[in-house]
């Protein structure tokens, strides 16, 4: 088949999804409002989005029992399913909790993505694409066999995204000291700043200050409805959100990467554009329920631009 732009590696689950009248604090509680459920899983979401952005893009991931619904979410969505592997374990979940205001929390289940296994079969799939992307949600064993090849120029180029709280990652999915050596090599790291306060100590300016010191030259620190910062070499660029009616928050994260991918590495945009481009997207998703709710084209994207 054709070399593709995008193959992301990773997470591909269900999203149970949990409308409730608050997001209960320690010790408290709250109503649910309603129920549905979704395809979800980072991975997934940034191949989706990509290719609603028009890229030829494939996936790697491991779907476990009954997950039939997935694959055919995948297809629907003109993904590349041919690295796509099931196994006889418990698929792996989310359940969002999501508030009336469209801000939510997330707890994950189930083994399937962290049953996940790079094989040599594998290897000339993801050295055939542009961008290859993954995040702390794949297991170690994994992110560590892409930094390999990245270090050895196998791949073209690797965005990673640390998407959570170290804890969240442990015996599951990408290691501390694995991240220290990815930093060393990655071409797009992407942190939200709760992920930035587990893993740098530091809030999302003391985050991008550390990395605009380093060797990175691209990154970006999301900060929910306060924007993003972008890294671009030694310097540090403010993006701010787009004001929208916001539904739900979910994804929204997942599609700000993709439009980093598409605007900054694929089309070569100035890391202000680029990032504008992205928030502009994220801002479309968060019109509607679910991770991939309204996931954006690129008219829709520049009519929000202008």
């Amino acid at each position: 088949m054709p070399s593709l732009d995008v193959v992301t590696v990773g997470s591909a689950v269900i999203d149970h999804v949990y409308t409730l009248s608050n997001l209960p604090e320690p010790d408290g509680g709250a109503f649910v409002q309603s129920y549905t459920t979704a395809a979800g899983g980072v991975a997934a979401n940034v191949a989706s989005a990509l290719a609603e952005l028009e890229h030829e893009t494939g996936i790697v991931t491991r779907l476990g029992a009954e997950a039939a619904g997935i694959e055919a979410d995948l297809r629907e969505r003109n993904l590349d399913v041919a690295r796509v592997r099931s196994g006889p374990e418990e698929s792996s979940y989310s359940l969002v909790l999501r508030g009336l205001d469209g801000e939510r929390m997330v707890l994950a289940g189930g083994r399937s993505v962290a049953n996940l296994r790079l094989a040599d079969a594998d290897m000339p799939y993801l050295r055939d694409a542009s961008v290859v992307f993954t995040s702390a949600y794949a297991p170690d064993s994994v992110v560590s066999r892409l930094v390999a090849a990245r270090e050895r120029g196998e791949i073209s180029m690797l965005v990673f995204d640390l998407a959570g709280p170290l804890p969240e990652f442990e015996n599951r999915g990408t290691r501390p000291a694995t991240i220290d050596r990815l930093l060393a090599v990655v071409d797009l790291f992407v942190v939200s700043e709760v992920a930035a306060r587990s893993y740098f100590d530091g809030g999302a300016d003391e985050t991008a200050a550390v990395l605009a010191g380093g060797d990175i030259d691209r990154a970006a620190v999301t900060r929910g409805r306060e924007g993003a910062l972008l890294v671009d070499g030694d310097s540090v660029i403010e993006i701010p959100t787009f004001d929208v009616a916001i539904e739900d928050t979910t994804g929204a994260g997942d599609v700000f990467t993709a439009g980093l991918i598409h605007a900054w590495l694929l089309e070569g945009s100035p890391a202000p554009a680029a990032g504008r481009f992205a928030a502009a997207g994220a801002a479309l998703n968060c019109t509607a329920l679910g991770a991939r709710g309204r996931l954006p084209t690129k008219q829709a994207v520049r009519a929000l631009l202008e």
